[in-house]
């Protein structure tokens, strides 16, 4: 028998370096070109299929070479082009090119951390880049966190958390079924459907959520959020829980998030701020009295496959007292030898979150900082910002457009025929409907939707660094054209 294993999936130096060097190649050829391709082909998953085939598991391997190169050609020519600067639908940001670098580097090394002894270095990458995140957005060192896949995880992560800390100490022991009160949380109407689903995975229900009405501003109003708190109390229920918004999905709104800590602190509730897309803005000079309060919060959710860039994925949640995670989520079976680095006790992420086994998700958010740095980033949030509010002016100035809102770098607006008087309100949603879908699938630009008092909007998210002033106009330019022709496409025959 040879000394030498030989494997079906090995490949040797040469061929390996021969196969990078060529998919390197492709993918900068890509990102040279991505502006000229179309945001997306808008195919139909029956055409997608076609182009894969319908062949069973195949039996025998068709080699290395070959299937990454075929995998190379359907990936960058059939995708939806998140990383196009004509690309504003959904909070899905152009990714960094360093951190597509980073996660090749990683999947190299493939740590798990899970554990300090299983990933040394990884898991103090990921504490320093932890820290840096904090710092960026203006909290003090002493916060600590993990990172996770996305929004629904850090806010996930932060709710357990939560809960520990408020419910009664046996909470881990005997379940909610023991609990002697009914455990009640607290949102804006606005806020994403995560909380929905936490109640509904975590044992609460979804009734035990109260969505409280938003003000004029949109922002969640703090004296209904009271009345409601002292209304649950006064009936036997116990509030645990209010979640604060720093940009809404929809408009892009923060609430007033130094009102609600103050309401937290009078009612001892746990503060948690879903700042899975806006936070990131706390960093801008100019913008912190807009988030006045983050220092108040007990847990903050951020995604940084949002607004910093990074490939996904790539979430994160900070905890005032780290103390609360590892109250919530660390266990010691016998079969984990974990414990000690050598020095002390280790940090290890397992009893941090939800997961046991975790990929290198932090390289990719630390390589990024320290390529662009504070400044950097503060620039390009700022640009995105001021790309978003470019497209608010150029809709409020257009007589066949309505600005509807702009916040952060999101802004919605509608199209409007011009002779308005012949068009009511519920036609202009239908409308608007209807444009949105043929913008979605025309592969020019792509868009996203927002119901603003009960008004159908076409909804630009910008948190793209290649988004320049030209495809601004380029899109106000295809959204009034199409929306003629949709307008004449819907007329009675």
């Amino acid at each position: 028998m040879s000394q030498n294993r030989k494997s079906p999936i090995a490949i040797g130096p040469t061929e390996f370096k021969k196969m990078g060097y060529q998919l390197v190649d492709a993918i900068a050829g890509f990102l040279e070109t991505i502006h000229q391709s179309p945001v997306t082909t808008g195919a139909s998953s029956i055409e997608i299929q076609k182009v894969l085939g319908h062949s069973t598991l195949p039996e025998k391997g068709l080699g290395a070479a070959e299937t990454l190169s075929r995998a190379t050609d359907v990936l960058l020519h059939h995708s939806l082009l998140n990383g196009h600067p004509k690309f504003m639908g959904y909070i899905t940001s152009s990714p960094a090119p360093i951190g597509m670098l980073a996660d090749f580097l990683a999947a190299a090394v493939n740590p798990n951390v899970g554990a300090q002894i299983l990933s040394p270095v990884a898991t103090e990458i990921e504490k320093q880049t932890v820290q840096w995140l904090a710092e960026f957005i203006g909290l003090s060192p002493g916060y600590g966190g993990i990172l996770v896949s996305g929004g629904n995880m850090a806010n996930f992560t932060a709710f357990l958390a939560a809960r520990t800390a408020k419910a009664p100490e046996n909470i881990r022991e005997e379940g909610l079924a023991r609990a002697p009160r009914e455990l009640v949380i607290y949102c804006s109407k606005t806020t994403h459907t995560w909380i929905e689903k936490a109640a509904s995975l975590f044992g609460h229900g979804t009734n035990a959520t109260r969505w409280i009405p938003t003000d004029p501003s949109h922002k969640m109003d703090t004296q209904l959020l009271e009345a409601r708190i002292k209304k649950d109390l006064e009936e036997g229920r116990q509030p645990f829980m209010v979640v604060g918004t720093a940009g809404d999905v929809s408009t892009g709104v923060v609430d007033n998030l130094k009102a609600i800590s103050d309401l937290c602190k009078v009612y001892d509730l746990w503060f948690h701020i879903d700042g899975a897309y806006g936070i990131p803005a706390a960093a801008i000079p100019e913008l912190q009295p807009l988030f006045e309060g983050i220092t108040q919060a007990d847990s903050i959710a951020l995604d940084p496959h949002k607004w910093l860039y990074s490939p996904l994925e790539a979430g994160c949640t900070l905890v005032k007292n780290p103390k609360h995670l590892t109250d919530t989520y660390s266990s010691h079976p016998e079969y984990y030898n974990f414990n000690k680095d050598g020095l002390g006790p280790a940090q290890n992420y397992y009893e941090y979150g939800l997961q046991n086994s975790r990929g290198f998700r932090a390289l990719k958010v630390w390589l990024a900082f320290q390529q662009a740095g504070r400044s950097g980033y503060v620039q390009m949030i700022r640009e995105d910002i001021a790309m978003a509010e470019l497209l608010f002016s150029m809709a409020d100035k257009h007589p066949e457009l309505e600005a509807v809102t702009q916040h952060l770098s999101i802004t919605t607006l509608r199209y409007v025929p011009a002779n308005r008087a012949d068009v009511n309100a519920s036609y202009v949603n239908t409308l608007n409907e209807a444009l949105l879908d043929t913008l979605q699938l025309g592969g020019e630009i792509f868009l996203s939707n927002a119901i603003v008092q009960e008004k159908y909007c076409l909804r630009g998210c910008i948190v793209n660094f290649r988004t320049s002033k030209n495809d601004i106009e380029a899109i106000v330019e295809v959204i009034v054209r199409e929306g003629r022709l949709m307008h004449e496409k819907l007329q009675p025959q």
